[in-house]
């Protein structure tokens, strides 16, 4: 059976990291959820780096937690992103949605960046 491992870390400031190792599937996706509902998160970095694939379920509840951040003002990126979920963001058109970074620590800095600029 596949399983999702949801490891949370801080970044800088009000920043956390969620590192997903394991597929984000309909059968895997109730700890992340859960994870990203949590009502102290504010600015969110999705370290997708042990990701190696995610189907629609997956993907839904990806952009349910960046329509959140939306709403409520905060900062949100993906970071780590394979080649095999590149193609189903850019497939979806949801690449020119989602803010990317190459490494957590990159969109870590970019949102210690944007705070500074504010």
């Amino acid at each position: 059976m596949e399983k999702l491992d949801v490891r949370r870390t801080a970044g800088t400031g009000d920043t956390t990291i969620l590192q997903l190792q394991g597929p984000l599937t309909m059968a895997t996706l109730f700890d992340f959820q859960s994870a990203v509902r949590q009502p102290d998160l504010k600015n969110l970095i999705l370290d997708l780096t042990g990701v190696p694939y995610i189907d629609s379920a997956g993907l839904g509840v990806i952009l349910s937690a960046w329509a959140h951040s939306q709403r409520t003002g905060s900062k949100f990126a993906v970071a780590g992103v394979s080649d095999r979920v590149r193609v189903l963001l850019d497939v979806t058109k949801v690449d020119s949605m989602l803010p990317q970074f190459a490494t957590a620590e990159e969109a870590d800095q970019s949102f210690k960046g944007a705070a500074a600029s504010s």
